[in-house]
């Protein structure tokens, strides 16, 4: 065998250092995209388990709403704890204000910066506004709306 034949066939084995190398940062740079997308899509799923928190929370109100339609306008202003409950009797602005007093509470646990309002417009028929608002990461307050017509009975 001659020289060049020898030195071809060394250059031949193997993997040199920088192949090597090459394949390291290819494999890196796949495996910080498959990082990223792990992350993007663990925040939306947060997101959206949020948002059907609010809009659960919105319809747990219209629910209470529409079960004591006498509260009325009792909706719109400031909830208040009134021990209401099956041993204790109570108005239907009582009711009104602790089911409102509750229903803030929930919306606070809930959601991070969960605040939730209701608002009352007297018309025919009644019409109530609910709203819950939460922040979210990177994006700040979301809010979910509802108007609600609940005629009197």
């Amino acid at each position: 065998m001659n020289t060049y034949q020898t030195t071809a066939r060394n250059l031949q084995r193997g993997f040199g250092l920088v192949e090597s190398l090459v394949a390291l940062v290819v494999v890196s740079v796949g495996m910080i995209g498959i990082a990223a997308l792990y992350g993007q899509g663990l925040g939306a799923s947060r997101t959206a388990l949020y948002r059907t928190q609010a809009v659960n929370l919105a319809s747990d109100m219209a629910d209470r709403i529409r079960l004591n339609r006498q509260g009325g306008a009792a909706y719109g202003g400031a909830g208040a704890n009134g021990n209401c409950g099956p041993a204790v009797r109570c108005t239907p602005a009582q009711l009104a204000a602790h089911d409102l007093w509750l229903w803030t509470t929930v919306v606070g646990q809930q959601l991070p910066g969960g605040v939730g309002t209701v608002s009352y417009m007297a018309a025919l028929p009644p019409t109530y506004t609910i709203q819950v608002t939460w922040q979210e990461v990177g994006i700040g307050a979301i809010t979910h709306q509802i108007a609600v017509s609940v005629p009197d009975l």
